[in-house]
């Protein structure tokens, strides 16, 4: 019996997302219209999909004027077992379907990422170019649709729809053109389209699980490579800060480690909420999450951070008012149990926000700040009652006038 069970590996990097958290939101960690790897392989579902990736092989064939996959298998079957070690489960399947699904997944991935690259760089000036990159274009429904490109995003960054990044690597490698000088670590970043200065050549050699790792590494870019330090990630939110004297403003940098609060001022990098935020920030975490993960809980602190900021609408129209904020699911409130959701079944010990939550805590604490939050909260809540209080102001300064006038009136 104890046979049957399966051993951990130090190797394993692509786990399936614990049931606790699944339970949750099961739809977030499913792919929508692409399968990669062996987890979701040959799902009826994907299709459409599986058709399309082998006629990317195809073209990249035609490119390349090879008229078999035979150049790659030697290399792919170096890599099988080291390959086969990377996932968390046993792969059921033979030597000659798992090499098929690496060679055709891993091309299809490559594949895409140039077509972007190619069509975002071009120069309308550039006329060889320019119809080079119209021609791989040419009929490719995946190229002509901003809604599957929006979801070939999402699916790529599920945790159970990855390959190891070392056979990407090696498959882009062995199919780079001479005008290919980059790393396929920073080709893949660039794909998601982050902001912000692009990734120097010594962070993209850096050793990265998959897809989902190399992403998680360009977010928390310059937070510290250690365990997050123990506190009680508690503090009060958007609202109750702004009525303690707390000014929100957007920071410059993009990265997780660009939230900082000085001079009774809270930065907070541009956060854009869109349809597949949940799912991202899910896998994100469920990546960290997992038991055998090597990765720190960054995205774990910065979700419940943000869940801490966020207990309604109110304080969303907050963040959304000082740039914070972008708001593309439209209603403040389903944002805003979005992020209070998130937060259910995650397990953390401290954060490596520790400092911000306790400087903030301490700020709320101050008794010229607890009285500046009591008199925003009790009288300036609304335009009436501030209106109120300037009245009853102006009407104690007329009675104290008068009384004065009257004193001096009888002196005299």
């Amino acid at each position: 019996m104890l046979r049957s069970v399966p051993a951990t590996s130090p190797e394993h990097s692509i786990f399936r997302v614990l049931h606790q958290l699944r339970q949750v939101n099961e739809k977030a960690y499913e792919p929508v219209i692409l399968a990669i790897g062996p987890y979701h392989h040959g799902n009826d579902k994907f299709k459409f999909m599986e058709e399309q990736k082998l006629r990317y092989l195809q073209q990249l064939l035609k490119r390349r004027k090879e008229e078999s996959v035979d150049r790659y298998m030697p290399t792919l079957r170096e890599l099988e077992q080291q390959a086969r070690n990377c996932y968390e489960e046993t792969i059921d399947l033979s030597q000659e379907k798992f090499l098929a699904m690496m060679l055709i997944d891993g091309c299809f991935i490559i594949e895409l990422l140039r077509k972007y690259i190619l069509n975002k760089s071009i120069d309308e000036d550039d006329s060889d170019r320019l119809r080079h990159c119209r021609s791989c274009y040419l009929d490719d429904p995946l190229g002509e649709s901003d809604w599957l490109q929006y979801h070939l995003r999402r699916d790529l960054l599920l945790l159970e729809n990855q390959l190891p990044l070392f056979v990407l690597s090696k498959l882009y490698d062995l199919t780079r053109g001479p005008d290919e000088h980059h790393e396929f670590n920073v080709v893949a970043i660039e794909y998601f389209e982050f902001e912000g200065e692009g990734p120097d050549r010594n962070w993209a050699r850096g050793n990265w699980e998959h897809i989902l790792h190399l992403y998680h590494a360009w977010c928390t870019n310059g937070l510290p490579r250690e365990p997050s330090l123990p506190c009680t990630p508690v503090m009060p939110s958007a609202i109750e800060l702004g009525e303690s004297g707390v000014r929100f403003r957007a920071a410059e940098g993009c990265h997780l480690g660009d939230i900082k609060f000085e001079n009774g001022t809270l930065e907070i990098p541009v956060l854009m909420v869109q349809d597949n935020t949940e799912s991202k920030y899910r896998n994100l975490i469920a990546y960290e999450q997992h038991p055998q993960s090597r990765v720190i809980n960054y995205f774990t602190d910065y979700v419940i951070f943000i869940d801490c900021l966020i207990n309604s609408s109110k304080d969303v129209k907050v963040l959304r008012s000082a740039g914070i904020i972008e708001n593309w699911l439209g209603d403040d409130e389903v944002l805003a149990q979005m992020f209070n959701k998130m937060c259910d079944n995650i397990v953390s010990y401290g954060s490596c926000y520790s400092e911000i939550f306790e400087n903030l805590n301490a700020h709320c604490k101050k008794r010229r700040n607890v009285w500046m939050a009591t008199l925003r909260r009790e009288y300036f809540h609304s335009p009436w009652a501030f209106l109120s209080v300037v009245a009853a102001i102006m009407l104690l300064l007329l009675t104290a006038a008068q009384t004065l006038y009257s004193v001096l009136s009888y002196q005299k």
